[in-house]
């Protein structure tokens, strides 16, 4: 055991006083008198508190003296608080919760979209879910790897969805376009997201057929919606085997504008010298970073928000010469990120409501090349600028029926340098979309729309129309439909070198059953895609590429069967071709599976408040290019197939005032040896399994959250 993690053993051992406890039970039903499930009772401005059995009974003991407020809540239903008082004695209180409104029975717009929220009845997923699911390492995009339609890719940047590339998904931040949402990634190692998941309280993961206010995303959308003001004053701190971090979250006195500092570092010396590396560090990956978020309720309905993240990383490594036999290459990368957006939203009156926002981010990536002896040196200087302007209007139309439309401008800077060679270029982007959501009744609702876009660098326009429809078949089921046309601009390294190549598109054709109640989530998907002006570079780069997608998605979610347990299995079934970049025909790309599933438990021990879960993903093999092959071969070999098992443990506690959360995370558990392909010599005689820098990742932390106690946000996730 490593020192740190002695130390973290020992930070354990602190005096706990035994007070008179307060007993307090009861039963949670609804209007019809039926038990609720999963209802979290708490005594406010403590940490005593319990979730309702499956017959909607609770039981738990308090501390606290004289009058207290107890609450109780569950989503979809208006919380109640009720004074009690608290002298010893036992308390048997029945408690009757109203529905807000009852979004099961309503019909919603859910073809091609996975959306995770703490606020939302209809959710698939919760917050939560994306930092206790086992393996992910509280990495978004990580937990989105179990949900249908995405790959499980190790060796690439992106999140890759139903036969489309990483590049191919876009980010959105409150609305705004992130144009690097991942740390900058080192050949055959894919990058894991920059941007925490405590930040948001809501996820929405589309994997095709999503709405017209996002653009430039011909597979997928990811749109994250930030925190709004936080309900009390908090402080935190994390120490981890590989780093730590602190935080604070000011509220102030009149509970109308909070600030938020978070300062974390990493550095992975300690683990990349206990554990055997692939390639040998010549500078171990070390990580330096913070934000800081400013919002402000400017009225009843607005809020202004403010967010500015910065990073600075740096890792390099030395490994065998695969080119040039008994030399040795040397790879070394630093990079300096920053992204920052200012965010507001008002309702206007009349049914009008507004939601604009500006943003600036840039990218900066030095990157030194050597092929030690034959003195084949390189370095490459990158650097990304992107900002933005937004704004949405939305018009209701009765009860839930909506009107949107708006618009954005983006003014990109890209420069490349190369030695001594420079390729450097600047882009005006421009966008306008309508859109209306129609409750024809309450089983039927459509949502049509169509976005334009006009790029200065290519000269050329497009336009988007995307059309969806629902129908409500009873109380649980529905049925979905949805059509849509993407646009994306080529990659930059391709407009650097030829500015009038043509938008990549493609056409998605998606249709949904879905069955939903508060215990279970049922959901089968088939879509069907096609590609059309894809970027080759075969005899030149050109947009003459074509391809398509087409398959089978299966999703169930049980969080009753299994007392205190929760679980998913996902399956995907992916036909896809492509003739890209230097095909010479249309193939399976090789980034694309044909078959991908994933089993996530995730299982609560009230006795020890303890959280484990555990997260099994299968994939069948990839093709790889094999130059030895002839031609009428191309990408016939496959990798072997891809199994892997994650764990994470976390125990809630309290040590003095604090709520405290000890983790430990382990990725590919039983050390499985993953391939992701192979790459070759340029004559062909030598090759080598593209593979992780270490099979396995062992994570150890505590983290103490001082004035808020998520202890039964994390219960309540089971």
């Amino acid at each position: 055991m490593s020192p740190k993690s002695l130390y973290l053993l020992c930070l354990m051992v602190l005096p706990i006083l035994a007070q008179a406890q307060t007993k307090i039970s009861g039963k949670v039903t609804d209007a019809k008198k039926q038990p609720l499930p999963g209802v979290n009772i708490y005594i406010k401005g403590t940490y005593d508190g319990t979730t309702t059995t499956a017959d909607g009974s609770y039981s738990f003991s308090s501390t606290a003296k004289g009058e207290q407020l107890l609450s109780a809540s569950l989503m979809g239903y208006k919380t109640l608080e009720q004074t009690v008082n608290l002298s010893g004695a036992a308390i048997v209180l029945n408690i009757n919760l109203k529905e807000t409104m009852n979004e099961l029975k309503m019909v919603t717009i859910s073809a091609g979209s996975f959306e995770a929220s703490d606020e939302k009845k209809n959710t698939i997923l919760k917050s939560l879910d994306i930092v206790t699911t086992g393996g992910a390492n509280a990495d978004i995009v990580a937990a989105l790897k179990t949900l249908p339609g995405a790959q499980q890719v190790g060796d690439k940047e992106g999140l890759f969805v139903r036969g489309g590339t990483g590049y191919e998904t876009q980010t959105f931040i409150d609305g705004m376009m992130v144009r690097n949402p991942f740390y900058s990634g080192m050949p055959n190692f894919a990058a894991r997201g920059r941007f925490s998941p405590f930040l948001f309280k809501g996820t929405s993961f589309s994997s095709g057929g999503y709405s017209a206010q996002y653009g430039q995303g011909m597979s997928s959308a990811l749109v994250l919606e930030t925190n709004d003001l936080p309900t009390r004053s908090s402080a935190s701190i994390g120490i981890m085997t590989i780093g730590a971090n602190v935080g604070l979250e000011q509220l102030s006195k009149d509970k109308k504008s909070s600030f938020t500092l978070e300062a974390d570092y990493t550095n992975l010396t300690p683990y990349f010298k206990v554990f055997k590396t692939l390639q040998q560090p010549t500078t171990y990956p070390e990580i330096a970073g913070g934000s800081l978020v400013y919002r402000r309720k400017t009225s009843k309905t607005g809020m202004l928000k403010a967010y500015v993240y910065g990073n600075w990383s740096r890792f390099g490594y030395q490994g065998k010469s695969l080119e040039y036999q008994g030399d040795e290459e040397l790879f070394e990368l630093k990079n300096y990120n920053i992204y920052s957006n200012l965010t507001y939203h008002e309702n206007l009156g009349k049914g009008w409501k507004i939601n604009t926002g500006i943003s600036y981010s840039t990218n900066k990536d030095r990157i030194h090349l050597d092929t030690i002896v034959k003195a084949a040196e390189a370095n490459v200087r990158t650097r990304s600028d992107l900002s933005q302007a937004r704004v949405v209007l939305t018009k209701s139309l009765g009860a839930f029926s909506l009107l949107r439309f708006g618009g954005e401008y983006q003014y990109a800077v890209e420069k490349t340098a190369y030695n001594q060679y420079h390729l450097d270029y600047t882009d005006n982007y421009g966008a306008g979309f309508v859109e209306a959501d129609i409750y024809f009744s309450p089983k039927l609702v459509g949502r049509a729309g169509v976005r334009a876009e006009y790029t200065s660098l290519m000269e050329k326009t497009n336009l988007a129309p995307r059309v969806s429809m629902s129908y409500k078949l009873d109380d649980k089921g529905q049925v979905s439909l949805a059509y849509g046309e993407f646009y994306q601009k080529p990659e930059q390294q391709y407009l650097r070198s030829k500015h009038d190549l043509e938008y990549m598109h493609a056409t998605h054709y998606i249709a949904t059953y879905e069955r939903r109640s508060t215990a279970y989530t049922l959901r089968t998907e088939v879509f069907y895609k096609k590609y059309h002006d894809l970027v080759k570079t075969t005899p030149d780069i050109n947009s003459n590429g074509t391809g398509y997608a087409k398959g089978a998605e299966l999703f169930w979610r049980d969080k009753k069967t299994i007392k205190n347990a929760d679980y998913w299995i996902s399956y995907s079934f992916l036909d896809t071709k492509r003739d890209h970049l230097n095909y010479p025909y249309e193939v399976q790309p090789d980034f694309a599976a044909k078959h991908t599933a994933s089993l996530v438990y995730k299982q609560y021990f009230s006795k020890i408040t303890t959280n484990v879960g555990l997260t099994y993903s299968f994939a069948t093999g990839r093709p790889y290019y094999n130059p030895n092959r002839p031609a009428n071969e191309f990408m016939h070999d496959r990798t072997k197939t891809f199994n892997t098992v994650g764990l994470i443990a976390n125990y809630l506690t309290t040590i003095g005032k604090a709520f405290t959360v000890f983790v430990v995370s382990v990725s590919n558990m039983a050390g499985q040896r993953q391939e992701y392909g192979y790459k070759y010599s340029s004559d062909g005689l030598r090759r080598e399994a593209i593979r992780p820098m270490t099979p396995s990742f062992f994570f150890v932390g505590m983290f103490m959250s001082f004035g808020i106690d998520r202890r039964q946000e994390v219960i309540d996730n089971n």
